[in-house]
This record gives structure tokens, C-alpha cells and sequence, in this order.
């Protein structure tokens, strides 16, 4: 194949991560492709506001995200919106991508799939998304200054995020389904001084309101006791779910699902990099998946200048 049928860079999924990558790939003259199975944005199209991106206070996924793709196609980077159904490495180290009857080759593969938040699988959950009911208290907290709010869950992230929440909200609830945390001991420690109320032994068995979140209702595991909340906002934490099945016996994974990579979103396999929430980091939000954007094709661009 001649070299203009040879893509220098693939990124597959056009998070804020992939759309990044799509800038500093088009900028670097790179000829680079992005595939998105669904819609540009990735779980960012599902913010109704974003007031922590900087320089732009006042925006929503939506907006953002057009913005993101507007930019990665003024440097060239193009756009198809076809799923990968798989990923393979040929033995000159490029990278075969099949899409349905399509075929695409590659120097480089960036993964840019993300990640979904585990839903508590509760009526209502989903219509209040956005509308009370959040996954991320470091990005959404800050509308729930001086309201009430609970958390659902019990490892490092929910007692973090009601950590976090207590310095914001007016009334703090952690509600978790077993009878002590999860998460290590310095955290708990912190949480019991921190004025937070911790509702053990208990799931929430409703999510109830109609523009927006009104209460919940709990259960105690041991009892059967039902409690109302009355909450401004709700945020689950209880874990994610990456969208990784695509690599996962291609590149290594952790326990959980998400690719691990180095500091250069390097993953196992040379050539192929992960940026954004599909990656073992400890911060999952537009601003670090935008990063991870820029430092892979960083990364990708030397690959390529070595091995020409």
C-alpha cells in the first residue's frame, strides 16, 4: 500500500480524549482519522453544564464537544462514524482496524473508548440524570453549594466524593449497603470527623421527582426500616465500567478493565496509546482526557519518526 492509504494515526472513540488527539494530530500533519461508533463527546455530551474547563465557565457538553470536532477538523483530522469491531498488529507493525466490510491501516492507534458509570438500575435513574442525579461529584458538586446531597457507595471515590461534598453542601448523606466502608482507613477516619452521615446497611429503593430530584427512599438491609431523603442531588459511585472488550486480549489491562499505560499513554503494545477514562488514572474529567489527548500523539509522533 502506498503511503497516502496508510493512516498515521486511528483514534478510536472521540471522547474529549480522541477529539484532542485529532487536534494535535492534524496540527503536527499527521494523517489522522477518528472512528466514533455513536455521537462526537463521549459521556461529556450528557453534561448539561461544564463550569470548570478553563477559559470557558459558561458551556455544556454539547457545545464543548462541537467545538472540540470543529477544531480537530480545521487541522485536517478527519471524522467517520463507524464502530471497530477489531484491532490487529501485522507483522511490519502496522495496525490492521476492520469496521463492518471496511478495512483500515494505521502507524498508530490511539484508544479513546472511555468508560460508563456503573447505574444503580433504580426507575427514574435515568430521566434524572443531569437533573439531581450525577457520577461525578468533583465535576457537578459545585451546583449543590448549601443544598442537600447524598452519595451511594463505600470505596475511596464515595468517600471522597462526600468529602469533597462536605466542603460544599449544606447537608452531606453517604449511603452504603454494607455495615462498614470500603475504602482505607485514613479516609474513613477523615469522613466520621467530617460531619457527613453515614446510612449503612442500606440501598436506595427509589428515586423519586419529576422536572428533578425530589427525595429517595432507603432501606435497611437488617430491618427492612424505609427512610426518606430529601435531596438536592444524588451522586452514584459505585465504580465504572471501561469500555476496553475491543483490546482486552490485545493490550494489559488491570483488574478492573481499564488499560494500563505509562506516563506517555503508552500501552503494552507498541504504537497503540489510551488517553481519557478508558485508562487506569486517578482522575477522569475533560481537562485530564484532553491531556492524555496531547501527550499520545506526543508519544505517537516520535514512534512514527523512529520507525520510518
Amino acid at each position: 500500500m502506498s503511503d497516502r492509504q496508510i493512516y498515521d494515526i486511528i483514534i478510536v472513540g472521540s471522547g474529549p480524549g480522541g477529539m484532542t488527539a485529532g487536534i494535535y494530530g492534524g496540527r503536527a500533519e499527521l494523517k489522522t482519522l477518528i472512528l466514533e461508533k455513536n455521537f462526537h463527546g463521549g459521556q461529556m455530551v450528557s453534561t448539561s453544564e461544564i463550569e470548570n474547563f478553563p477559559a470557558l465557565p459558561d458551556t455544556n457538553g454539547i457545545e464543548l464537544s462541537n467545538k472540540m470536532l470543529e477544531h480537530a477538523k480545521k487541522f485536517g483530522a478527519e471524522i467517520e462514524y463507524k464502530g471497530v469491531d477489531s484491532i490487529e498488529v501485522l507483522d511490519n507493525g502496522l495496525k490492521k482496524l476492520i469496521s463492518g466490510n471496511d478495512e483500515f491501516l494505521t502507524r498508530t492507534v490511539i484508544l479513546s473508548m472511555g468508560s460508563t458509570s456503573r447505574k444503580l438500575g433504580i426507575d427514574n435513574e435515568e430521566k434524572l440524570t443531569g437533573r439531581g442525579v450525577g457520577y461525578c461529584a468533583i465535576c457537578d458538586g459545585g451546583f449543590y453549594r448549601n443544598k442537600i446531597v447524598a452519595v451511594n457507595g463505600g470505596g475511596d471515590t464515595a468517600v471522597e466524593d462526600a468529602l469533597y461534598l462536605s466542603r460544599i453542601a449544606s447537608k452531606v448523606y453517604i449511603i452504603h449497603r454494607r455495615d462498614e466502608f470500603r475504602a482505607n482507613k485514613t479516609l474513613q477516619t477523615r469522613l466520621f470527623e467530617s460531619g457527613v452521615e453515614p446510612v449503612l446497611n442500606s440501598t436506595i429503593k427509589e428515586i423519586v421527582g419529576q422536572d428533578k430530584l425530589e427525595y429517595i427512599t432507603t432501606v435497611d438491609k437488617n430491618t427492612g426500616e424505609e427512610r426518606r431523603l430529601d435531596i438536592d442531588g444524588l451522586f452514584v459511585a459505585i465504580g465504572g465500567i471501561p469500555t476496553s472488550d475491543l483490546v482486552k486480549d490485545l493490550v494489559e489491562l488491570n483488574p478492573q478493565g481499564y488499560v494500563i499505560t505509562n506516563e506517555d499513554c503508552e500501552t503494552s503494545v507498541p504504537g497503540i496509546y489510551a488517553v481519557g477514562d478508558i485508562r487506569q488514572k486517578s482522575l477522569r474529567q475533560v481537562i485530564t482526557a484532553a491531556a492524555d489527548g496531547a501527550i499520545a500523539v506526543h508519544a505517537a509522533e516520535k514512534y512514527i519518526l523512529e520507525n520510518k
